[in-house]
């Protein structure tokens, strides 16, 4: 290995050590109690770890294995990815079966990554119903101390679809994360101008992740928002009902944007209440419900206009328009379109000019006046064109070859 690569593995593991002295100090009390239990546990003992980010789990793990009290303890962690998971003792036995135990050591297991079988909603996942069915086997079965590492809302749900199980805990750390990891990533989800609907779908799934650790931190499950999170909290629901959208998930969607709608209205922030309405628009328009999606979005509109916010009376009338482009009601969904527009260009905003110019395009052709529907789409591929976006001009660009055909 060269010089400069032993510098640079030397500089990563300050770094990560520093990292997990921030998380262990941040935690101090919490940590220590962990240590202790760990420390006095036999045989089959039950307890779990509440962690909301996914890179916590990384530096708790790395920080008892480190901690001196911890020293003749084996630290095995099992992780159970699959979300369609429902036989967790028979997956375990499995798995210890092939673990080899080192001399005079305790063997400690840390159970991670069972979120993603328990879910978010629904009733009684099939793995907490086994869980609670089976919990009595446990004993002769798995006789080690267990440690399941989970978010709040997989903790709540585990307590309320498993309460045999659950009962049986002797104890309970809740691991809190520090400022920086929070503002990192309200950083890369809420102060970001990516549109979520573009990103590879393994890129959608991790803002999604990271967006929910961010509302268990605001708004832990049964707990009210603290005041000064009401903002954050409303922010993080709206953006997971966007990021819901964008997998046309509308009825999910629908759940984090309808308790979006409700802690809106403890705080003053209408350009964002504007925008939660039209969210809850497009879910009603997902699911061909045209009605209700004109009802929300003519709700939107009449908000916009008593604000005299103008860009947002612009986006709704762009969203009106989209439904009745829907409905097939083409001369009524150009008047929203051209109202739009008009606004639009007002502003200077030409990135959305362009998505009307695009849909302007589209009624054309509907109403057989081709040649207008050419204009209206080269002036959509020209503005696409000027910001890079690739996307949308692949789609203009599809247009114009069947409008050709």
């Amino acid at each position: 290995m060269s010089s400069s690569n032993k510098l640079s593995n030397q500089h990563k593991n300050s770094e990560l050590q520093a990292e997990i002295g921030k998380f262990i100090a941040y935690n101090k009390d919490e940590f220590a109690e962990l240590v202790t239990f760990v420390d006095f546990a036999e045989k089959f003992t039950l307890g779990f770890i509440e962690i909301n980010f996914t890179p916590d789990i990384d530096l708790l793990i790395a920080g008892l294995r480190q901690n001196s009290q911890c020293q003749e303890i084996q630290f095995v962690v099992l992780d159970f990815p699959d979300g369609n998971l429902r036989f967790l003792r028979d997956e375990l036995v499995e798995q210890l079966a092939k673990i080899t135990k080192g001399t005079n050591k305790k063997l400690v297991l840390l159970i991670r990554n069972l979120e993603k079988s328990i879910g978010v909603f629904g009733d009684y996942p099939p793995v907490l119903q086994d869980l609670n069915f089976v919990r009595d086997s446990y004993r002769q079965t798995v006789p080690h101390p267990l440690l399941f590492i989970l978010p709040n809302y997989a903790i709540s749900r585990l307590a309320k679809f498993a309460p045999d199980f659950w009962a049986w805990k002797s104890g309970l750390f809740r691991f809190k994360t520090t400022e920086l990891t929070r503002d990192r990533a309200i950083a890369n989800t809420l102060n970001t101008d990516t549109n979520i609907e573009r990103l590879p779908t393994p890129e959608q799934q991790e803002r999604i992740n990271l967006l929910h650790s961010l509302l268990m931190e605001y708004h832990p499950t049964g707990e009210i928002p603290r005041p000064e999170h009401l903002r954050n909290c409303c922010n993080i629901l709206n953006e997971l009902g966007k990021a819901y959208l964008s997998q046309h998930k509308p009825i999910k969607a629908r759940e984090y944007l309808e308790k979006a709608g409700e802690i809106i209205n403890k705080f003053p922030d209408y350009s964002l209440e504007i925008e939660v309405i039209n969210q809850l628009g497009k879910s009603y328009q997902q699911q061909r419900q045209f009605e209700s999606a004109n009802s929300y979005h003519q709700q939107a509109l009449d908000i916009a206009k008593k604000q005299k916010n103008r860009p947002a009376v612009a986006k709704s009338l762009h969203y009106l328009g989209n439904v009745s482009l829907n409905m097939r009601q083409f001369h009524q969904a150009r008047d929203y379109y051209q109202q739009a527009l008009e606004i639009f260009i007002e502003f200077g905003d030409r990135y959305s000019s362009a998505r009307t110019y695009h849909h302007l395009g589209w009624v054309a052709q509907e109403l057989r006046e081709y040649d207008q529907a050419r204009d209206y789409y080269q002036q959509a591929l020209e503005i696409e064109i000027e910001f890079g976006d690739r996307y949308s001009s692949a789609s203009t660009y599809h247009h114009l070859g069947n409008h050709s055909q």
